[in-house]
């Protein structure tokens, strides 16, 4: 594995704690916004893993847009067509959970196993 790509996942392993602690605390918002990086960290460890051009780009860049994000979700998304229900569902969390605070500790805790499952896939597509 790419040290990168490895990276990525670690990171996302470590976000999907903190996000499951959150949770525990009762704190949607910052559960949303942790299940959010866990998500946009294992597409990037995905991303990686297959050389995409969009982290190319994004190494180049130095950074990561958000339509680099959407671009590679949908690339992905060809092959492993549930990868862009993750993704909706990690998105609902960022804008829906943290930005806005509209979500309750319910609406967080049903989207968890989807996080979830993107995070396995990241692991099982090393």
């Amino acid at each position: 594995m790419e040290t990168n790509e490895y990276q990525h996942l670690e990171l996302a392993l470590r976000m999907f704690k903190e996000a499951k602690e959150c949770i525990e605390k009762e704190d949607a918002v910052q559960a949303s916004e942790k299940l959010y990086k866990t998500s946009e960290e294992a597409l990037k460890a995905i991303a990686a893993r297959f050389a995409l051009r969009e982290y190319e780009e994004a190494e180049k860049r130095g950074r990561w847009t958000t339509t680099l994000l959407f671009d590679a979700v949908r690339r992905l998304s060809a092959t492993k067509p549930e990868i862009i229900n993750f993704w909706d569902h990690a998105w609902t969390l960022h804008v829906e959970g943290f930005h806005e605070a509209r979500l309750v500790l319910e609406d967080v805790k049903e989207r968890v196993k989807f996080i979830e499952e993107l995070v396995r896939l990241a692991k099982e597509m090393r």
